[in-house]
């Protein structure tokens, strides 16, 4: 049976192409939850409840937020290794904190917290009362200006104010490379001038002046990308660092559509027209979808649907379960998803994990199927590379690429590895920070195509062996471990026959040096299958060997056997070949 596996050759176009944005949603009776969540299950138990779980580049951790500190009502920010479980605490303990996202080194984290506010304290014993009053909001947010984002050295635990500006500063998480960092902050309201009109607005509600930013990792070099009224937040990077997600309000709060944008805050574009609040968007690791919250179906239920990355298909459920299912997540290699819901047995929000279906999101979005990705990787995307290039032609620039093609990552780029995936990936992200338009399937820069990557023996496969042409007293032969096929065998049926041995089923001509050798010489191979050993005679001079290697490779001799007239070929190790695999391996 052969075994295919896919190629991708690329192809680029000049002009320029032009996307419009479809609207609509699925009715609300459809159900595919079951078909894209499989292996549900609540991650998280301790505490009153958490959230905002996100997954480090590299899928080993896990941040999120949880209620759970004796004396403090409020979230803190902790981190769990996805392989033991162990989790540990990486906000202060007191104040308010929120949004943790991972350095895509591992070695530092950063989040939003008001442990600095002199007034912590009592705003958590405030709390405290307000929830024994019965009065506590289900998931609702302070904009308290006091939060600041921080980050922390994983290894000595020290923390730096990146912000340090009066107003909220939170909602932030690194760029792919950890260069950039995208936050929400309403700093305007408190460093410029509004109208009167504005300010009455803004003193009812903080986040109406909420705009997304930008800023170096280091806090340097901040500036505004949005300014439109309403509160925009939620930014996040895509896995290749090209766009960004994020959801924007209107006025007066209660309706909310996602939007996405260039990395450097051009090209914004709306990818939906739900008339509800839709929030919470997160791109999956492809690129091509993303997945957001929206309570289309209810004021306070909230459920998870899927749009395309250009808002060209109508969105799509994705959950069907009452209540709160929202900030949604997935993990770098797209097979995972996290998000917060209140589905469990307390109805306090906690945080699910899933397995995903991501052939079943591109069915339902009327997408192709995914093309190689290297979300995972830590070669710099091409685009990256482009930035650092000259418009005329180097040898430094040239470097840059054959250092990247080169590299160990790439693993020499065989046919339907995953290096050669990475290198064609690579190649596409080049041409996409060239300005190229693409050309190939789907609107991408490829074009799929067949090749054989393997053979395998199918389960069909058999071979008996008798003394005589009665088949009762055949002996079977069991597969892969006394007999293997071949890869250059012919695929049919072959009836009983006689089996002749012929040696070592080399036919090699005469040459100047050495005289003719033909294991059939005297033989009557037709229509019987013929034994050989493996490889050469081992009791010939250097000279003879040198001369007879070239016609012992197995598709000379089974082109030998041929013919002769043979019907098959059987290919055993002879007693003196010392071969540590009995079995040859089924190549093509």
């Amino acid at each position: 049976m052969l075994v295919r596996s896919k190629l991708f050759r690329l192809y680029l176009s000049l002009p320029a192409l032009a996307f419009c944005l479809a609207t609509g949603f699925a009715n609300e009776g459809d159900d595919h939850e079951k078909s894209l969540l499989s292996n549900t299950r609540q991650l998280i138990f301790e505490g009153v409840r958490s959230g905002e779980g996100y997954f480090s580049r590299d899928g080993s951790q896990l941040i999120f937020q949880s209620e759970r500190e004796t004396g403090n009502p409020f979230f803190q920010i902790y981190l769990m290794d996805m392989t033991t479980g162990d989790t540990r605490r990486l906000s202060p303990g007191h104040g308010r904190t929120t949004c943790g996202w991972v350095h895509p080194s591992n070695q530092k984290v950063l989040f939003a917290s008001t442990h600095l506010d002199p007034g912590a304290e009592e705003k958590q014993k405030r709390e405290y009362e307000v929830r024994a009053a019965g009065k506590a909001k289900s998931y609702g947010w302070d904009y308290d200006e006091y939060y600041d984002i921080f980050e922390q050295d994983l290894k000595s635990g020290q923390l730096r104010n990146l912000t340090n500006t009066r107003g909220y500063d939170a909602e932030g998480s690194y760029s792919p490379d950890g260069k950039t960092i995208a936050f929400a902050s309403n700093r305007e309201a408190y460093t410029s001038p509004m109208t009167e009109r504005d300010k009455s607005i803004f003193e009812k509600d903080a986040s109406y002046m909420m705009d997304i930013y930008l800023m170096n990792s280091d806090g340097s070099n901040v500036r505004r990308v949005t300014s439109e009224k309403g509160y925009d937040g939620g930014p996040f990077f895509s896995w290749d660092g090209s766009k960004i997600c994020w959801r924007r309000f209107n006025e007066d709060g209660s309706k909310a559509e996602i939007f996405v944008m260039d990395a450097d805050g051009s090209n914004q574009q709306r990818i939906t027209s739900l008339d509800a609040m839709s929030w919470a968007p997160f791109f999956h690791p492809s690129g091509d979808y993303l997945i957001f919250a929206t309570n289309i179906h209810g004021f306070t239920n909230f459920e998870l649907y899927l749009v395309d990355a250009e808002g060209k298909s109508q969105p799509v459920r994705a959950t069907n379960t009452e209540g709160f299912d929202g900030l949604p997540a997935f993990s770098p290699d797209g097979k995972r998803l996290v998000w917060t819901s209140n589905r469990g047995l307390g109805r306090n929000a906690q945080l699910f994990a899933a397995d995903w279906n991501d052939a079943e999101a591109r069915r339902l979005l009327n997408l192709g199927p995914a093309q190689p990705s290297q979300t995972t990787s830590g070669v710099a995307p091409g685009s990256s590379v482009v930035a650092k290039t000259q418009p005329a032609i180097s040898a430094d620039d040239l470097k840059l690429y054959v250092s990247a093609l080169a590299s160990e990552e790439m693993a020499g780029r065989l046919t339907g590895t995953k290096g050669e995936m990475l290198a064609t990936t690579y190649v596409a992200e080049v041409f996409k920070g060239l300005g190229l338009a693409p050309a190939g399937e789907r609107g991408s820069y490829f074009q799929e195509f067949e090749f054989t990557a393997g053979v395998s023996p199918g389960p069909k496969n058999r071979l008996s062996l008798s003394q005589d042409k009665e088949p009762k007293a055949a002996e079977e032969l069991k597969l892969d471990t006394d007999w293997r096929p071949l890869g250059l065998s012919k695929t049919g049926e072959f009836g009983p026959a006689a089996v002749v041995f012929a040696g070592y089923g080399i036919s090699a001509p005469k040459s100047e040096a050495n005289e003719a050798y033909d294991s059939y010489s005297g033989l009557d191979v037709k229509d019987k299958w013929v034994l050989v050993f493996r490889f050469l005679p081992e009791d010939v001079g250097p000279d003879v060997r040198q001369h007879l290697s070239r016609f012992s490779n197995l598709r000379y001799k089974a082109m030998a056997a041929r013919e002769k007239g043979a019907l098959g070929l059987i290919v055993t190790s002879g007693p003196r070949s010392k071969v540590k695999e009995q079995l040859i391996r089924m190549t093509f």
